[in-house]
């Protein structure tokens, strides 16, 4: 029996109290690759499976910068709680129908952040992240410091488009994903968020140049153009305390 959330989709559902996190996150850039599920499947936390749309399920490789991040609502940390970031995340369901996304990795810029969240169980990256923005084009650069894989880098780059996709029914697949999937000492987890809809544009891809992909499990899924581009200039979001799944 699927959950009240999962009969919202695509809407956001009720947040739980507490609000856990509050934070902005700007000039988002989604890169997504169509690929089988079962490509992906032994990459999710046992007890989800694959979301898919269209026929295939999708990698992310996102960019965007992190902006006041802060414990509980409207307290940002200074300095600490704005960065860049660059994930690599795949699309899950589990066992009451909640969408969510799997992180493969996260790269952040602050040792900080690195040290806080591995400590809570996410697993963030420590490294050197660059954006290049002169309002029409868009650039990520990174290399990880810390291992694992370190060294590993990303370099890709879009122009923004004027598109409006804010309802195109891939990319609301792609956003509308209220919550991570991830286990805790053996438990299925699903960690929710909320934000208003997005507002997102078609992109066009400049370049792309990317090892994250591969060194979170992909092969060679970067080798080839993405198929789906799309920008965003943010959004404000909220997390809530984690939830026990049920597994599939």
């Amino acid at each position: 029996m699927a959950s009240p959330d999962a009969e919202l989709w695509p809407r956001p559902p009720r947040l739980p109290r507490p609000i856990v996190m509050d934070q902005r996150w700007e000039r988002l850039t989604f890169l997504h690759w169509r690929v089988d599920p079962a490509l992906v499947a032994p990459l999710l936390p046992d007890g989800v499976s694959p979301d898919v749309h269209d026929g295939s399920t999708w990698v992310g490789l996102i960019g965007f910068e992190m902006v006041g991040a802060g414990l509980g609502y409207g307290h940002p940390i200074p300095y600490v709680g704005t960065f860049p970031e660059i994930n690599v995340r795949l699309y899950s369901v589990d066992g009451d129908g909640r969408r969510g996304v799997v992180f493969r990795s996260l790269e952040a810029s602050r040792a900080a952040v690195v040290l806080a969240t591995n400590a809570a169980g996410v697993k963030y990256r420590w490294s050197s992240i660059d954006i290049d923005d002169d309002g029409s084009e868009i650039g990520f650069r990174s290399r990880r410091i810390a291992p694992p894989s370190r060294g590993a880098t990303t370099d890709f780059a879009v122009r923004r488009g004027s598109r409006d996709m804010s309802d195109d029914p891939l990319g609301v697949f792609l956003t509308a994903r209220w919550g991570m999937h991830t286990r805790v000492a053996g438990r299925l987890l699903f960690v929710p968020n909320v934000h208003r809809k997005w507002s997102l544009v078609d992109a066009s891809l400049v370049r792309c140049d990317d090892e994250l992909l591969a060194a979170a499990g992909l092969g060679d899924v970067a080798s080839r153009p993405p198929d789906s581009v799309l920008f965003s200039p943010g959004v404000r979001t909220q997390f809530g305390r984690p939830i026990r799944a049920t597994a599939q």
